[in-house]
């Protein structure tokens, strides 16, 4: 209790000691210092030279019913832009802008400049005095601090989660609001705050703010709303008036007068409505797809280019999860049995061509993986608390999944599964794999499209040969987020980006902490005291030898966890667009190709 209070009282004095410290600040770096100086013109994968005008059409899969993003009702079915990764956060404009050429590192845009101290225990947005809503009136700080409580109160993970490290805001003036950070901060989070939509507090009923709805907001972002037609079409227009446009973040950004989103039930219409013109960038993520779909008349006559970009991102991963809330998933050994029984090679050769590479860590292709890398003296220290966490082939970097004859039943690794299976108390009885309660092993996969279920049917052939039981189902759109926002499935494939700055996010993919609220991305179900222990160790690094070390232990603690079968990926990445479409040229960001810079050529 003591000790308690001393170490509050110890962190309110630095608090104290380090907020008079405090200089304003262009731009903000997880580690070391922004790359862009205080005068930088734009941003390096930014062409400000790009024509304004013309127009875009995204295609995508599913359904929308409301233009609020910031619930959990919507989280998945709001309509695509409003705020928005891929194609740009159209409507809302956030704190600062994220450049996608640097690991983590923010620059400003509603907040021209922030102030923070060498501890990080406290940061201070100063808002651009020339921000502006959508009907003219200011941004003001109070419209952060009604953000934050607002989202607090009725919104969804992550956004309902951001004051839990926030000991008090503050008012500093009517344009600068000063985040004072409690002892649960740590190193990243100061950043994330900086990732923060902003909401207006006079046109925002928070009263009702958690509920569903169609009624247009008001907005700070580069586009209005120009029609919906629910489910199906939602259709933006640049604001001409818009406040950012010359701000160096958005400089070579929101190129377009009208920006549209078409909606379709499935991959398959997608697709043929982009062959017949109806939008026009087709991401592709489908190797044979790639390959063999495009040959049309568009493509033929050059009206739809096929372009490759060579990734420089880590690889994610993609494979089935397994929900370990789920009894039979529980043991370990079961689950690096069923691990076994995926042929990667007998897939990748009989239905992809062997175009893929086979993911053994989450962080593939970078410093952070741990793959083929010993663990240093760093790592060791973070994991000889939890001395079982990781599996010492994993530890001393030789740990390698197997390889397969590609035959499609290897015996080989047959007998290896049914000796794990055995172990964890299963038998093979009248051609079935008996479980100690007298049941088949028998489970679902939830598919989320034509792709994904191919995959899970060449799986389904292989755990055949051993008497297991699995079922294919594949569900409409909203089903599959409804269930798997409650983790109402056995089994889902699903792809989990990497990125060069790992952070926050992490404790919503895989802490324990993510295990119980429902619309969390731990679809997993993991509660490992070690892998909770490494998401720590990584937000709260100080150098980027600490960094990485910390990222590569992690990666061992979910590797060894064997909580996914991962799959394989890509060293590129394709997309399928009108020729009228451009982008620029040269290097482009480490973070891949980036939409948000795109014109539309016949502006020019």
């Amino acid at each position: 209790m003591i000790k308690s209070l001393f170490s509050t009282c110890i962190f309110a004095l630095a608090l104290t000691a380090n907020t008079t410290l405090a200089e304003p600040l262009h731009g903000i770096s997880m580690h070391g210092e922004p790359a862009l100086p205080a005068d930088y013109k734009h941003f390096p994968y930014a062409n400000p030279d790009a024509p304004k005008g013309g127009k875009i059409s995204y295609g995508v899969v599913g359904t929308f019913d409301s233009l609020n993003p910031f619930i959990l009702k919507s989280m998945r079915t709001a309509a695509r832009g409003i705020i928005d990764p891929e194609f740009g956060h159209l409507y809302y404009d956030t704190l600062m802008q994220r450049s996608r050429d640097e690991a983590f590192t923010m620059y400003g845009l509603l907040a021209e400049t922030v102030e923070w101290d060498d501890e990080r225990t406290f940061l201070q947005f100063n808002l651009n005095p020339k921000a502006r809503w959508h009907d003219g009136k200011p941004v003001t700080a109070d419209d952060i601090i009604f953000t934050f409580e607002t989202m607090t109160e009725k919104g969804r993970p992550p956004y309902s989660r951001r004051l839990a490290r926030v000991e008090r805001m503050e008012k500093v003036s009517d344009l600068s609001v000063k985040f004072i950070f409690n002892e649960k901060s740590n190193r990243e989070f100061p950043l994330i705050l900086g990732l923060m939509p902003i909401i207006p507090k006079h046109d925002t009923d928070a009263a009702n703010f958690d509920s569903i709805t169609m009624d247009i907001p008001v907005g700070s972002g580069p586009y209005k709303v120009k029609e919906i037609r629910p489910g199906e079409r939602i259709t933006y227009e640049r604001d001409p008036n818009y406040w950012a446009k010359d701000i160096p973040s958005k400089v070579g950004f929101d190129n377009y007068d009208e920006i549209r989103v078409e909606y379709f039930l499935s991959q398959t219409a997608q697709f043929e409505a982009f062959k017949k013109g109806l939008f026009d960038v087709y991401p592709e993520g489908n190797p044979t797809h790639w390959q063999t779909a495009y040959n049309f008349s568009a493509v033929n006559d050059g009206e739809i280019i096929k372009q490759t970009f060579k990734k420089q991102r880590p690889s994610g991963m993609y494979g089935f999860v397994f929900n370990t809330r789920r009894d039979i998933f529980k043991d370990i050994k079961v689950r690096k049995a069923l691990s076994l029984m995926f042929d990667f090679e007998w897939i990748n050769k009989n239905l992809y061509g062997g175009v893929y590479t086979r993911t053994q860590s989450f962080w593939q292709g970078s410093d952070l993986s741990s793959y083929q890398n010993p663990a240093n003296d760093i790592e060791k220290a973070l994991l000889a608390p939890f001395p079982d966490a990781v599996s010492q082939d994993i530890m001393d970097g030789t740990y390698q999944l197997p390889v397969t004859d590609a035959s499609g039943r290897d015996r080989k690794l047959l007998r290896q599964a049914l000796g794990l299976f055995q172990e964890a108390g299963y038998k093979i009885d009248g051609g079935k794999l008996i479980g100690t309660d007298g049941k088949q092993l028998t489970f679902e996969v939830m598919p989320q499209n034509e792709d994904q279920e191919k995959l899970a049917l060449a799986y389904q052939r292989s755990l055949k040969a051993l008497g297991i039981e699995m079922s294919v189902r594949t569900v409409d759109d909203a089903q599959y987020q409804k269930r798997s926002q409650t983790y109402d499935f056995d089994m889902i494939i699903k792809a989990f980006t990497s990125s060069f700055s790992p952070g926050g996010e992490q404790v919503w993919r895989w802490s324990s902490r993510a295990v119980e609220p429902e619309g969390t991305f731990n679809f997993a179900g993991v509660a490992s005291p070690a892998v909770d222990a490494m998401i720590d160790a990584l937000v709260n690094a100080r150098t980027t030898e600490d960094f990485q070390a910390a990222v590569r232990a992690y990666d061992r603690t979910l590797l060894s966890g064997h909580y996914i079968i991962p799959a394989y990926h890509l060293g590129e990445t394709w997309v399928a667009h009108r020729d009228y479409i451009k982008f620029p040229e040269g290097k482009q960001p480490i973070y891949g190709y980036q939409l948000p810079v795109w014109w539309d050529g016949r502006a020019e």
